[in-house]
């Protein structure tokens, strides 16, 4: 089940191996997820356009800390 964490109005959505990021994420929200490489930040843009950083992150706490720089700034 996917965990959603509030940070400047923006969801960070944590997104378990398997779930649909679509079902869970709406546009304006950051979704992050993990698989064999690491863990990813995606960015939810108007009509499910995703964008995302070229390389995942090492850790979740990486991962988590780019997500709310990117929150900062806003998406």
């Amino acid at each position: 089940m996917a965990s959603v964490i509030k940070h400047r109005k923006v969801k960070i959505v944590v997104l378990e191996q398997g779930e649909d990021m679509s079902a869970q994420c709406r546009p304006g929200d950051i979704a992050l997820l993990s698989d064999a490489a690491g863990w990813w930040i995606k960015f939810v843009g108007a009509g499910g356009q995703v964008d995302c950083y070229g390389i995942p992150y090492a850790s979740y706490n990486e991962a988590l800390w780019a997500a709310k720089a990117a929150a900062e700034f806003g998406t």
